[in-house]
């Protein structure tokens, strides 16, 4: 039986959590106040989305823009409807185009796919706004002309993005137009992008896919060696899908399928369902360590299988198999498993929001550039930074996710959803590349398991798994977890940065229909609502 939510809050914390019949919340409050002024105009769930994630393209510019990728998950009312809206790779990017690489390029134009986040909006809109498209932009535009007062999280990593992007000159032009990136407090206008914003506004994205922006975009490709063309951009298209639902003890967890990574945090729950971590006290050595020995498995899976759908070579559902996730669950013991971790049998830089209605609507919706500020290709006079969501892919011929035309390369970013007996219980996400599925993980195991109210679900210390499999417990964990896991065989890290930990946003129904909505204290956003 799932325990009644405790309104305590153990944790060090700066926030108190949001009950309200409407909510939104997000990294940056700019953005999340303009997704209340949608809902205080009439409109609904989704057009609140859509003015804070517009809105976040402005404000929070080295996180998101027009250039980015994004995915959503609505609860229209009576069911959940997933949208992917990321971007495939160029016609022109062929295997041989990277044959003198070793690795992904992370910069320039050879890792820059279709920007995807301009579809979501205008499909989004499309089929549940209630809102005209171009009063969605209102607030964005009125920032990206009027300028903004630059928060203290965006500030931090803006500023080390002046020496990523040193050789990149429509970039420091734009971004560091005096030669220095915005300190906290400074007001930052961005004029060009207050254009291009005006003109997907106007024309429902046609300029950016079909019109004036794609051209531009294809004339700053061909001058600077890039492969992207006006009809890749025309080719684009944002796929409606199902989500995948895996059931969680009494709830159930909903994630995009892949190319997204949000199956590896259902993979890790359905283990960890076999293991009775809800028995064990949260943040202690034990239950850490069953954690994260469940997330190492996913992590393998993910790394092995996860691609563009039309590549994978495995379905998504067969990764779930009841019988392999119980023999993956039987191999874990006491004991850190060596490394690489078994293979499960088979036959850090984001925007994310959550907006919620009075009506029931609810919407889980994340975008991206990837790394930071993206490729740092700009587009002359026009502020779209370019994603480089191509960094995604591998090299290795033989894996599902190698590089190749007309393709998506497997995402980091993924928006969650939580339902209980059909019915909508908790719209979240965790931005933060690589802790994303980790954070899904922790986040429904501390509320679902044990109680904890959103708001102290996201305050609590984290874990966090690397790519190297070490594992990371942030400032807090409680004495003592880091030398018992280590005596496991973990090899364990300290002191790392917080923002490696990533930013929870959480919206929770209540039994009421109202809402219990958090904002995470890693970053410099809000819940909001009324």
């Amino acid at each position: 039986m799932r325990p009644e939510i405790d309104w305590s809050f153990p944790y060090a914390s700066r926030r108190a959590p949001v009950l309200a019949r409407n909510a939104v919340a997000t990294s940056q409050p700019l953005a999340a106040s303009a997704g209340i002024e949608a809902l205080r105009k009439g409109g609904n769930a989704v057009d609140a989305a859509l003015a804070t994630a517009i809105a976040l393209t402005v404000v929070e510019p080295c996180n998101n823009g027009v250039g980015s990728d994004a995915f959503a998950i609505v609860w229209d009312g009576d069911r959940l409807i997933g949208l992917n809206a990321s971007g495939r790779s160029p016609a022109g990017w062929t295997f041989d185009r990277f044959a003198h690489h070793s690795v992904m390029p992370q910069r320039g134009w050879d890792a820059v796919t279709v920007p995807g986040a301009v579809s979501a909006w205008v499909a989004l809109s499309r089929r549940f706004g209630t809102l005209p498209f171009p009063e969605l932009f209102s607030a964005a535009i009125h920032y990206a002309r009027q300028g903004f007062h630059v928060g203290h999280e965006t500030a931090a990593i803006w500023a080390r993005a002046a020496d990523s992007f040193s050789g990149f000159p429509a970039f420091l032009a734009h971004f560091l137009p005096d030669g220095r990136a915005p300190t906290a407090g400074d007001i930052f206008a961005n004029p060009d992008l207050a254009h291009t914003l005006d003109s997907i506004a106007a024309t429902e994205g046609e300029s950016f896919y079909r019109g004036e922006l794609a051209r531009r975009m294809e004339t700053a490709a061909r001058d600077e060696g890039g492969a992207l063309r006006a009809t890749d951009l025309g080719a684009h298209r944002a796929d409606w899908v199902d989500p995948i639902v895996q059931p969680y003890r009494d709830v159930a967890v909903a994630e995009i399928p892949p190319n997204g990574q949000g199956l590896a945090a259902q993979i890790a729950l359905a283990i960890l369902g076999h293991l009775h971590t809800d028995r064990r006290v949260p943040g202690s050595a034990e239950w850490t360590h069953l954690q994260v020995e469940a997330m190492k498995i996913a992590l393998r899976a993910a790394f092995d299988h996860f691609a563009d759908p039309d590549a994978m070579r495995l379905a998504p559902d067969s990764l779930l198999e009841p019988g392999s996730i119980a023999a993956a669950a039987a191999s874990i013991t006491e004991r850190a498993a060596p490394l690489p971790p078994v293979a499960l049998p088979t036959s850090q830089d984001t925007v994310y929001l959550s907006a919620a209605d009075a009506n029931g609507m609810m919407v889980s919706m994340i975008q991206s550039n990837y790394m930071g500020f993206g490729s740092g290709v700009v587009v002359p006079g026009t502020g779209i930074a370019l994603q480089n969501r191509g960094a995604g892919f591998v090299l290795d011929p033989a894996h599902p996710n190698v590089v190749g035309p007309n393709k998506r390369p497997y995402h980091t970013i993924i928006p969650g959803f939580v339902t209980r007996n059909g019915s909508p219980a908790m719209s979240f996400g965790v931005m933060g590349g690589h802790m994303q599925h980790q954070g899904h993980v922790q986040m429904v195991t501390r509320i679902f398991d044990h109680g904890e109210n959103p708001q102290a679900a996201s305050d609590a210390p984290r874990w966090h798994v690397t790519p190297g499999f070490t594992v990371a417990l942030e400032d807090g964990y409680p004495a003592g977890v880091a030398q018992d896991l280590a005596d496991r065989g973990h090899a364990v890290e300290t002191g790392a940065d917080h923002r490696l930990f990533g930013g929870a946003q959480l919206i929770y129904r209540l039994p009421d229909g109202g809402y219990c909505a958090a904002s995470d204290h890693r970053k410099e956003g809000a819940a909001i609502g009324f």
